[in-house]
């Protein structure tokens, strides 16, 4: 069997390159070690409500209907379109607007439906209402975001 000249050459290169991939892969994992994993991340909460408006007068209805993370749940804040908040004050849904609230904030229950009446000073056209939910855990979430 005869040996080319240049067929000597080919496995110092293929050498070659497996160290440099191992070289590679090597510093990335001891990049991910020194730079940090991030552990910090927060769990999603999965919740459901819905909006609906009432024909008489505007008064938008918010209903909630729990979800699997309803045990955790503390209170729910609601931006009204003027950029009040509300928050519910009671098991049945009941809203009070105030920064220092009195009752405390509550948890409202499965089905409770939160009114929020129409104020002369809501913008004209399309109106923004969001809700965000306050969990035993510290996390606050954006339930609802829509627009009427």
């Amino acid at each position: 069997m005869e040996l080319n000249e240049n067929e000597g050459a080919v496995s110092p290169v293929i050498g070659t390159i497996l160290m440099v991939a191992i070289t590679v892969i090597i510093a990335a994992v001891i990049g991910a070690f020194v730079f940090g994993v991030p552990t910090n991340l927060q769990k999603i909460k999965f919740m459901e409500s819905s909006i609906q408006v009432d024909n008489n007068g505007g008064t938008v209805l918010l209903s909630y209907h729990g979800g699997p993370d309803d045990i955790s749940l503390t209170t729910i804040h609601i931006t009204a379109p003027n950029g009040t908040i509300w928050y519910t004050s009671s098991p049945d849904g009941a809203l009070t607007i105030n920064t220092a609230p009195s009752p405390a904030p509550a948890k409202p229950n499965l089905g409770a439906v939160m009114k929020l009446s129409p104020a002369p000073d809501w913008p004209a056209g399309r109106k923004r209402v969001f809700a965000v939910g306050t969990f035993n855990d510290g996390v606050s979430q954006i339930l609802l975001d829509t627009y009427l």
